[in-house]
């Protein structure tokens, strides 16, 4: 069954582009087309589509209110494809992120041009990935739960080491999960943490400064040669692995992709479980394929303690759900549950479990 989409363009000519783009493909159709926000909320229910892509700038309601208004009354995953979604607009970015959207494309700042082949091809390779996103569940059970029950049995009667760490991997609906355990956090939380999100090249420092309005801890890049120090929050750079050196130093690596990215949540959390061993707690959050599945699995080898976030919040459970098959993680909760039961292990000298 081909992918359904709905295009939400004021601009006539560009309207006519990404129509013309997306219908090259003979697995996807246009089903709608809208001028403004209104229009797009009036033809949702009529034209019932699988993915909603979206300007930014339009009359009446633009792509912000637009998105709000959809997760709201009628849940779909949201591409926002526009000349205002550039490395220099983070704002923008991490708002349409904030209020729902899945992801976003930037356009051209030249324009459109209907034989762009590059253009072409991301766009609608980011329209097949979005329609298998779920970005409205209700709660139920795992697929996955016998075998949970199973790791939970079996982790049970082990006792683990107060942790020196916390290491995060996360992928597609990273941003939003991170801001969600992010913040919870306390100021004296004593515990270096240090973060692997696959983003687009450029918007990393973006998304640092987004996520430290809500954030009472510092964050930073970690840099080569630094100890990782308590109390701060540490992010792998753009285009590099990040890894601890034998002496527990950050060190950046260019080796190869992992299952398709550099950095890879699989490099550093293997890395840390090396240096760290059980004193390590891993958290895989949301996120498409099946990077830090294997990362997750070294701390756990390792008598680390280890968090995957749940079906039912994230945007997609390819990782978790990864790490979950594996016998990986220990735990899986939902994405606000996480940072409280991360506190409460730590006040209970981890013994508690």
């Amino acid at each position: 069954m081909n992918i359904r989409v709905l295009l939400v363009e004021d601009s006539q000519i560009a309207l006519v582009l990404l129509k013309r783009i997306l219908n090259s493909s003979p697995e996807i159709d246009v089903v709608g087309e809208a001028h403004t926000g209104l229009e797009a909320l009036k033809l949702i229910p009529q034209v019932q589509p699988d993915v909603i892509c979206t300007d930014l700038h339009m009359p009446y309601m633009n792509g912000l209110e637009l998105t709000t208004e959809v997760m709201t009354l009628y849940p779909r995953p949201i591409l926002v494809i526009s000349v205002s979604v550039q490395t220099d607009d983070s704002r923008n970015i991490f708002q349409l992120l904030d209020a729902g959207a899945v992801d976003i494309f930037p356009k051209p700042t030249l324009g459109l041009l209907a034989d762009d082949e590059v253009f072409r091809n991301e766009l609608i390779n980011k329209i097949k990935i979005l329609s298998g996103v779920k970005v409205f569940r209700k709660r139920r059970k795992l697929p996955t739960q016998n075998l949970l029950v199973e790791n939970l049995a079996a982790f049970s009667d082990q006792s683990f080491a107060r942790p020196k760490v916390v290491v995060i991997g996360a992928s597609t609906g990273g941003p939003q999960a991170l801001k969600e355990l992010l913040s919870k956090l306390p100021l004296d939380f004593p515990l270096p943490v240090i973060c692997i999100q696959h983003i687009y090249v450029g918007f990393l420092q973006g998304l640092l400064d987004w996520l430290a309005v809500g954030c009472r801890l510092p964050i930073q890049i970690a840099q080569p040669g630094d100890l990782p120090k308590p109390g701060r929050i540490y992010f792998a750079p753009e285009q590099q692995h990040l890894e601890l050196d034998a002496m527990g130093r950050f060190i950046y690596s260019d080796s190869p992709p992992v299952a398709g990215h550099r950095p890879s949540v699989t490099v550093t959390f293997t890395s840390v479980a090396k240096f760290y061993g059980q004193a390590c707690v891993g958290i895989l959050l949301t996120g498409m394929g099946r990077d830090g599945a294997e990362g997750m699995q070294a701390i756990a080898r390792a008598g680390g303690f280890t968090i995957a976030q749940d079906e039912a919040s994230s945007i997609v459970f390819g990782m978790p759900k990864a790490a979950v098959e594996l016998g990986a993680a220990q735990q899986v909760l939902p994405i606000h549950a996480i940072a409280p039961r991360l506190l409460s292990l730590l006040q209970n000298n981890f013994l508690d479990f």
